[in-house]
């Protein structure tokens, strides 16, 4: 069945298991960078003509060839390389370009805020929405079911990886990496939405008949980008309304080529905000998934031997996610690094900020953190670069 036969059926039966298990959507497109739409719930959105490339790839067993293609291929303006199938290398032709909307001066404010604000934004990325992640049904159940679950260090060093090229000084320049790794992104996406409907131990659990739609990307959009921007707003981090407006677009233009529609992206941090309260907010929940997922997760960290112990991570996992989401994960307390975490963390930031003239304490410890979150995930505890994006082939393994 296609997925319009999906639609069709789930509403004329009412099938509890091909709807929406949130509010109908009603956040409007007014909102968004388009500024107009057709207002169809984007969770029945997916990415079409990626799709069908990529589910030809899988089935006629080209993925280890365009593996080999793709593995030379990093800089943006790198050519698309040659043995790829023609219709994908058309595709990513058009696809690795910029929308005709990109501002370059705003990407590059964005790109030196980034550098600027890079402290942070690791502690955000790596704990706040790496562990938000695990509490997103959808995110959690499809990436343990996937290829990817099976070696969740690889895993999160791709995810990182994306973040890394977005956030790099020369993201969205000639030299940069971003459009090669968003179309990466955006070529494995495509991949697992044909994989994992084969997977019947993903069907058991999903809720949801095609994974990653448009909705799906939102919601990871705002357990990240979204979620940065409260924090930093929360922190009393300091931005400008330009820092604040050029960090927006970057996000926008990742969205636009990771396949989002424009009538879905936020024009505006207060329509972002307004959307993930529809999106993300409500649909945090503990699944025997994600609980596995969140241990491997700080299991990783843990493990470099900068002096960064368990409790430590626990606690600042619920330090930036609350209580609620550390007890559902069931996050060992360790109130001595909660209380440390409580009120050095702000001084940190304080001092940072050019607020407090005087060096916390502390301030070695979340410097040893960044440093630890980099060696977990970056490269896998090892110098050198970032970890290379792949098509999987297959589901979860050994299954």
């Amino acid at each position: 069945m296609n997925r319009r036969g999906v639609l069709t059926l789930g509403a004329a039966l009412g099938l509890a298991s091909v709807v929406s298990p949130t509010k109908a959507w009603s956040w409007s497109p007014s909102g968004s960078i388009a500024g107009t739409g057709a207002g169809v719930d984007p969770q029945w959105i997916w990415d079409d003509r990626i799709d069908e490339i990529m589910a030809s790839v899988v089935q006629n067993g080209q993925v280890p060839a365009v593996n080999t293609a793709i593995g030379s291929w990093v800089d943006n303006n790198d050519p698309i390389p040659a043995g790829l199938p023609p219709e994908l290398r058309a595709f990513l032709t058009e696809s690795t370009r910029l929308p005709s909307w990109a501002d370059m001066t705003k990407l590059r404010r964005a790109a030196d805020f980034n550098r600027r604000k890079d402290s942070y934004l690791f502690f955000i990325y790596g704990i706040g929405g790496g562990i938000m992640s695990t509490v997103i049904p959808r995110e959690a159940r499809s990436v343990y079911w996937s290829k990817g679950g099976a070696d969740m260090q690889d895993r999160a060093a791709k995810t990182f990886t994306f973040g890394y090229d977005l956030s790099d000084l020369n993201a969205f320049e000639s030299s940069g990496q971003f459009l090669v790794t968003a179309n990466k992104t955006r070529m494995v996406h495509a991949a697992v939405r044909h994989l994992l409907p084969q997977s019947p131990y993903w069907q058991a659990v999903a809720d949801e008949e095609i994974p990653i739609s448009n909705a799906d990307i939102l919601v990871t959009f705002h357990s990240t980008g979204t979620f940065a921007h409260k924090k930093m707003k929360e922190w009393g981090v300091r931005m400008s309304a330009a820092d604040e407006e050029a960090f927006l677009h970057s996000w926008q233009v990742a969205l636009h080529l990771l396949g989002v529609r424009d009538e879905y992206i936020p024009a505006s941090w207060a329509a972002a905000h307004a959307q993930a309260a529809q999106v993300l907010t409500p649909i945090l929940a503990p699944t025997p998934e994600g609980k596995v997922l969140a241990e491997v997760l700080l299991g990783l960290t843990a493990q470099v031997d900068l002096g960064v112990t368990r409790g430590f991570l626990n606690e600042f996992a619920r330090y930036q996610l609350g209580n609620d989401v550390g007890d559902w994960l069931g996050l060992k307390r360790d109130y001595v690094s909660a209380g440390i975490i409580k009120t050095g963390w702000p001084a940190y930031v304080a001092f940072r900020e050019g607020l407090i003239p005087i060096m916390p304490a502390t301030f070695w410890m979340f410097d040893q953190f960044i440093k630890a979150l980099a060696m977990a995930f970056l490269n896998r505890g090892e110098s050198g670069t970032t970890t290379p994006i792949t098509i999987p082939d297959m589901n979860r393994p050994g299954v």
